[in-house]
């Protein structure tokens, strides 16, 4: 079953109150650097009626020495399951930054990897279903744990070899879903060991262009003129890449709203890209003009 990738804040209302439960499934999957705030704690203090926390934190590839690639099929498969999902399970995941969408797109498209399509985005998050008044609350749900069974679909995700590939081959498009600044310059943050720049060949548009100033994710119509405008063709093969992962999945769920639904992801992205690659195999727009 594939359910639509955006559920309102009234539908989901709807659904807790006829009890749809354990077939409805709510995850919060908030997230910050670490050594930032606490989402594990402000989950505790206000979260939807009946949500669980996912934490991405714990649910990665602990192993790895970039920010957020994927767990294995196994470690996901337990990780979700002891949440109280299975096969029959539909998912719908928020989270709580004031943008009204951050992180969920990328547990979104997780779940896709993995095999689950019954996966919705909550539209507007946490911050828009409190602006319309509905319940929040500190009581945890009860969870069953149940057993979910995954498959890995390797057509929804890019490996560094694969970027590294299509710069010559251009094989499918790649598209940048950090900001500008973080794609041509300027210089980086404070305590970063990571600078600002791009994968050659690959075009910037911004996560945060397919949102509203209330962060609701914007109309079909307009979300197709932002990937015209950047001579983006839909009808092509697509991957997106961000920083650590987890934006790049906004390009893949706006696609998805358009009927495109193979949209990869690069997992390691800039982050793995920044560390990995020859020299000759990064641009760094402001340091060239200098």
């Amino acid at each position: 079953m594939v359910s639509r990738a955006l559920v309102s804040a009234r539908w989901l209302s709807g659904a807790l109150k006829a009890k749809r439960a354990p077939a409805l499934r709510v995850l919060d999957t908030t997230w910050y650097s670490p050594g930032g705030k606490d989402a594990r704690k402000e989950f505790a203090e206000r979260h939807i009626p009946e949500a669980s926390f996912f934490d991405l934190e714990q649910c990665k590839n602990q192993q790895s020495p970039y920010e957020m690639m994927l767990p294995s099929e196994s470690k996901f498969a337990k990780y979700a399951g002891e949440l109280g999902i299975c096969n029959d399970s539909h998912v719908v995941v928020y989270d709580s930054n004031n943008s009204g969408m951050l992180f969920a797109p990328r547990l979104w498209w997780m779940f896709r990897v993995f095999g689950h399509n019954n996966v919705s985005v909550l539209d507007g998050g946490l911050v828009n279903w409190m602006k319309q008044g509905l319940p929040v609350t500190s009581e945890m749900a009860h969870v069953t744990p149940e057993t979910l069974q995954v498959t890995l679909n390797r057509s929804l995700l890019k490996s560094f070899e694969d970027i590294q590939e299509n710069i010559s081959s251009k094989r499918f498009q790649l598209v940048d879903a950090r900001s500008e600044a973080r794609f041509r310059g300027p210089e980086p943050k404070a305590g970063e060991d990571i600078e600002p720049g791009h994968i050659p060949g690959s075009v910037n548009l911004p996560f945060s262009n397919f949102l509203t100033k209330d962060g609701y994710e914007k109309p079909e119509h307009e979300i197709r003129q932002l990937f015209e405008k950047q001579g983006i063709d839909l009808m092509k093969p697509m991957t997106a890449t961000c920083r650590r992962g987890v934006t790049a999945c906004h390009l893949a769920l706006a696609s998805f709203l358009l009927g495109k639904e193979d949209v990869s992801i690069y997992d390691g992205a800039w982050s793995e890209w920044f560390h990995r690659a020859k020299p000759e195999q990064k641009v760094f727009e402001k340091r060239n003009r200098a």
